[in-house]
């Protein structure tokens, strides 16, 4: 990763936490609650969505600031869905961000509250802030986030990557259940970045193809991690998915299939932002970053 793109990942994460922070300050609601919600929320963690959605604004030469409500939105919802993933009834993880998970400390009731908080008060967040957009753009913008975030996208990829449990699945029902649990709240952070950041309905095109490419890269390098990655990096134990008996892009395809599928993704992803004549290259920059990352 170049020293230009580490600097730009490390001061808009930064922003973000400070920004998070910001968001959930005045919540009147029980202090347990509170405490479970800020727990997870600023765990820290790897700001992907948020990033992309600043990156976009910064390609469609916008202040990346003008992002930062619907990036707080955005990154509430995935850390609802990272509480509500590691509870029993789901993924059953005690780690996550090499900290224990929200129900290890809270308890599961508290924690099913808190990921209930963090969603509801996502979407009061982004109604609260339109970031100065005409109110139709909005109105798509919020219908978007709703359904990409909801069963058509990413809840429904986890309710099929839990029906898909012990059973050996095919390359496409992978594909179909990243499409949506992975790649489409990607698809939602540069799409919002359109619409706040004015892109013409051909860069809306080629940009959604970028962020859907990108959203399963990053599956997949995720999937190569968890067999060959470093623990005190992930925070978090390598090879559960192999132990759990989960079909993953490495159990179907092997670790260099599994490679090849990222730098394809990759590459196609980098030939739809050329075609989005967009006007900086941190967005081809975060592409490479998808097969450089080891965290």
């Amino acid at each position: 990763m170049s020293q230009q793109l580490s600097s730009f990942i490390k001061d808009w994460a930064g922003k973000m936490d400070v920004e998070l922070k910001k968001c959930i300050a005045d919540l009147q609601a029980p202090p347990p609650l509170l405490e479970a919600m800020e727990y997870s929320l600023l765990a820290g963690g790897k700001r992907i969505r948020p990033i992309f959605l600043f990156a976009t604004l910064d390609a469609l030469g916008h202040d990346p600031l003008k992002g930062k409500h619907a990036a707080c939105a955005l990154e509430m919802v995935h850390t609802y869905s990272l509480v509500h993933d590691d509870l029993p009834a789901m993924d059953d993880d005690d780690y996550r961000r090499g900290k224990l998970t929200n129900h290890k400390v809270f308890g599961e009731a508290m924690a099913i509250l808190a990921g209930d908080a963090l969603l509801t008060h996502a979407f009061y967040l982004l109604a609260k802030n339109a970031e100065g957009m005409k109110p139709e753009q909005f109105v798509t913008m919020f219908q978007e986030f709703s359904l990409l975030a909801g069963p058509n996208g990413m809840v429904g990829g986890q309710a099929a990557d839990m029906l898909g449990e012990d059973k050996k699945l095919t390359i496409d029902e992978l594909y179909y259940i990243h499409e949506r649990k992975t790649a489409d709240l990607l698809t939602s952070a540069v799409r919002m970045g359109c619409y706040i950041g004015q892109a013409s309905p051909d860069q809306v095109i080629h940009l959604t193809t970028y962020a859907k490419h990108i959203g399963l890269a990053f599956q997949i390098q995720d999937d190569i991690l968890d067999e060959i990655g470093d623990e005190a990096k992930l925070g978090k134990k390598v090879g559960s998915d192999k132990d759990n008996d989960k079909s993953t892009f490495v159990s179907l395809l092997g670790v260099e299939g599994a490679k090849e599928q990222l730098h394809q993704h990759v590459q196609q992803s980098k030939e739809a932002l050329a075609k989005a004549e967009v006007l900086s290259d941190r967005l081809a920059d975060l592409a490479d970053f998808m097969v450089q990352r080891d965290y």
